[in-house]
């Protein structure tokens, strides 16, 4: 498992050789692919493409004389020894084909040099608490298999998050995982004698047969292999990887998501986040930030700006008006436009809420298409439709509509949200032989809308929330990104969203959440990559001058968080408020880094010793106190070995900066 023996371009050709048993399998017409595959026909062709460091092929199997064809893409990343693959099924036969099932994406054994067991470092996936994103550790030491699957249709809603770091036996080598699919993805990880483990990924549930020439896609795997002195090695290649190759650019350039402020949220109470927001008050906000120099990257219109979201004195809000998808001319009697040329005037960028695919049943959408609406038999009384993003005429009328709406309104980002679990939805609508195809046509969709939204306007981005991170999978973070991680609103617990931070940022670089309130502890318990302050300064008591010194914080910060990441507490129970949590991002490029801590309210000790990494251990390095302006010169050694953090009161907060010593 080796990092530095995985030479990308010669896996794939080794692994996928004609002949070999390539790392897939599936069932089909109750046969194994690895007893059919060699009597198919086999092709090998090298792709082209744009990027010097990608190398790409297509191997593809068809049965013969007629049938079924097998197309496996596969990408190789020789400077991250990292290889990605997804399937491809064609009915190339005149009749319905057999049945295919038990697809399993990746399944593939792997072996380390010396016995032992494999650890299997992941994370818990959104539950909408205190603990989601929880880093987790188990280690395989039996031959049941630790199976991984989300709840409820969205690919990280549960208990798992679709990205894994499978550590060999010496902990100085393994691979991380990547699973790319939006929807019921599983993975089985199983020990195999006395120095192997088997990975084995792909859709939850799925038996179908296709049409003739009738096609369908997998989930997609990604597997980057690594060495060095301990797991984070992994991880933070992981997190370079994902910034090379699975972030949105622009003009080929990686792009950094916003510093986004909105227009005082759920403001007057009791309105609902933006449903009693006007274009006048919108703009007066606006110039109210550039007056108090406030101005964000990014203006966020969030939920409540449609028809019929307004209408609270008949029990109606932003939630149960998804489906009236037209501006509220009553309160933006000339649409969205003036408040999107008020925030580029400023020189920011707007962003909008959306939510397309949750719709209720009497909104516009629904009595206007209801032949694209999937509804729940056995649910008769409920209130909630799918949009169904598998019939083709309605994506892509649903892609002209909403294009057609960021245009006319000005709006540079667009930002999707997704409020149900569409699982019981698709299983409702499978038709009888073919579970799973629903699942398929509308992860299928979602992935060519968002593609024709990216492409139509290439500068937009893309923020990616469904009750918060509850779709965070390799495809979603390769076209987007979750500004607002989770919904988790207790913003008298910043405890949590450390905890958010702490364990997410093993896996991806970019994500945010937001803040109400400015004490650096509270604060810093918010950023990370991206943040949405939520400030309203037309409150009395509240400090403008406290907003400033925050962003003026997080503008010199922020850049790290992109970096290498070192957890310098553990990964013990997060949620504890008597614990110390403190994290390290470095940057090798330059030496510098930064180092934020939190002591807890329940907290009893004063200081606590932790050991930096990623330092040259020779180097000098001067480490400075933000707030009281200390600071101190210490070997990378001395660093690592250990170094003594120290906060008087429980509950506050510290901010290290440190950079080579002149």
């Amino acid at each position: 498992m080796s990092a530095g023996q995985v030479d990308a371009a010669r896996w794939i050709e080794t692994r996928f050789a004609r002949g070999k048993v390539p790392p897939f399998s599936f069932v089909y017409g109750d046969k194994s692919s690895k007893s059919l595959l060699p009597g198919w026909n086999y092709s090998m062709k090298r792709l082209p493409g744009d990027d010097p460091d990608v190398v790409k092929y297509l191997y593809t199997y068809t049965e013969r004389p007629s049938g079924l064809k097998v197309e496996c893409f596969v990408t190789g990343f020789p400077a991250f020894d990292a290889v990605e693959w997804v399937l491809h099924f064609t009915n190339t036969g005149k009749s319905d084909s057999r049945v295919l099932e038990q697809v399993k994406v990746v399944d593939l054994d792997m072996q380390a040099p010396a016995a032992g067991d494999f650890t299997l470092y992941y994370a818990d996936g959104n539950h909408i608490s205190k603990e989601d994103f929880h880093p987790r550790t188990t280690v395989l030491s039996t031959t049941e298999p630790f199976r991984m699957a989300p709840e409820g249709g969205r690919s990280s809603q549960g208990d798992f998050l679709p990205f894994f770091n499978l550590t060999a036996p010496s902990g100085k080598e393994g691979v991380v995982v990547g699973i790319g699919w939006t929807g019921m993805w599983y993975a089985d990880l199983t020990k195999t004698g006395d120095r192997g483990a088997t990975l084995v990924s792909g859709m939850k549930t799925m038996r179908l047969y296709l049409h003739p020439d009738e096609s369908i896609r997998t989930p997609s795997i990604s597997l980057m292999f690594w060495n060095g002195d301990d797991r984070m090695a992994g991880h933070n290649r992981f997190r370079r990887f994902v910034l090379a190759h699975h972030t949105r650019k622009v003009g080929g350039q990686m792009q950094k998501y916003p510093l986004c402020s909105g227009f005082n949220y759920r403001d007057p109470a009791p309105c609902t986040e933006y449903s009693c927001l006007t274009a006048d008050w919108a703009i007066a906000m606006v110039k109210r930030y550039k007056q108090f120099e406030l101005v964000p990257e990014v203006f966020w219109l969030d939920a409540g700006w449609h028809t019929g979201a307004a209408d609270y004195k008949n029990g109606k809000s932003w939630a149960n008006t998804t489906g009236n998808w037209t501006v509220d001319t009553t309160r933006f009697p000339d649409g969205l436009k003036p408040v999107a040329d008020a925030v580029h005037e400023t020189g920011a960028k707007f962003m909008v809420w959306f939510e397309p695919e949750r719709v209720i049943k009497g909104t516009q959408w629904a009595v206007e298409h209801p032949d694209w609406m999937l509804d729940l038999p056995s649910e008769p009384d409920g209130t909630y439709l799918l949009f169904d993003l598998g019939n083709k005429e309605a994506r892509e009328w649903l892609c002209r509509y909403i294009g057609d709406l960021i245009e006319q309104n000005g709006i540079d980002y667009y930002r999707q949200d997704f409020n149900m679990e569409p699982d019981k939805y698709w299983a409702a609508h499978d038709e009888a032989g073919r579970t799973g195809m629903k699942e398929i046509r509308h992860v299928e969709g979602l992935y060519a809308f968002w593609d024709y939204l990216l492409e139509r306007f290439p500068g937009l981005l893309i923020d990616n929330c469904a009750s918060g991170g509850r779709r965070l999978d390799l495809e979603t973070t390769s076209r987007s990104a979750p500004l607002w991680r989770s919904d988790y609103y207790h913003y008298d617990d910043p405890d949590g969203y450390q905890g958010h931070t702490y364990g997410l940022n093993f896996f991806l670089p970019i994500h945010g959440t937001g803040i109400l309130q400015t004490d650096e502890y509270s604060f810093r318990s918010s950023i990370s990559s991206a943040l949405i302050y939520n400030w309203k300064i037309t409150e009395p008591g509240v400090s403008f001058l406290d907003m400033q010194e925050r962003v003026k914080e997080y503008q010199e910060v922020r850049d790290y968080y992109y970096e290498d990441y070192y957890p310098l507490t553990g990964c013990e129970d997060l949620t504890r408020d008597n614990i110390w949590l403190a994290y390290q991002l470095n940057r090798p490029s330059d030496g510098t880094g930064i180092v934020v801590a939190f002591r807890r309210a329940a907290n009893p000790d004063g200081s606590i010793t932790v050991r930096l990494s990623g330092l040259d251990a020779a180097k000098r390095y001067d480490v400075r106190n933000r707030d009281t302006g200390e600071s101190v010169v210490k070997t990378g050694a001395e660093l690592a070995s250990g170094f003594e953090l120290t906060l008087a009161e429980p509950k506050s907060s510290l901010l290290l900066q440190y950079k080579p010593a002149e």
